[in-house]
């Protein structure tokens, strides 16, 4: 039973991630001209900022310098988030963009882009935006109906904090 290099350094590396309370996203081995890059991506649900990126980065370093994983040789280990517009791929994926805007590529060619309201076992129910001054309305998507979902940036929305704040100032 043949395994590929990442499979084995998931192997190795998820435990370590986990107990430092992240999930392991993603790991890619790269070669750049002669040198190797081990990129690892790791997130939760309450995000990893960069004390905690820093931590499991000393903690995987140490655990890849006692094994033979990454075999001779010299490599760059680069640990860190999915990025602003990450494709959702796992059910937790969809929990952590709950209020966020996602652009869904459905299974019959559509493309929806939407609002996360709430996630469950078998999908999500979603606000979709209006158009030309029309109210949003609701929809449902199950996780089947999904071909490809990405996370949509917003550089001008206000986050519920912003608005629970004008609302306290309002009203003071």
């Amino acid at each position: 039973m043949s395994t590929t290099q990442s499979e084995r350094l998931r192997e190795l590396l998820e435990p370590l991630v986990s107990s430092q309370g992240l999930d392991l996203e993603e790991i890619a081995v790269d070669s750049v001209g002669r040198k190797r890059v081990l990129r690892v991506v790791v997130d939760s649900d309450d995000g990893a900022d960069l004390d905690a990126i820093a931590d499991v980065s000393r903690a995987l370093s140490a655990k890849l310098d006692e094994t033979d994983a990454m075999g001779a040789g010299e490599y760059t280990l680069e640990v860190g988030t999915p990025g602003a517009e990450r494709e959702l791929t796992e059910h937790r994926h969809y929990v952590r963009a709950v209020e966020r805007l996602v652009r869904f590529q459905l299974a019959e060619g559509e493309e929806l882009v939407a609002r996360i309201l709430t996630v469950d076992d078998e999908g999500m129910d979603l606000e979709v935006p209006g158009v030309k001054g029309r109210k949003a309305t609701a929809r449902r998507l199950t996780f089947a109906d999904i071909d490809k979902a990405r996370v949509q940036v917003e550089f001008n929305r206000k986050d519920k904090h912003d608005k629970q704040d004008m609302t306290e100032e309002e009203e003071a």
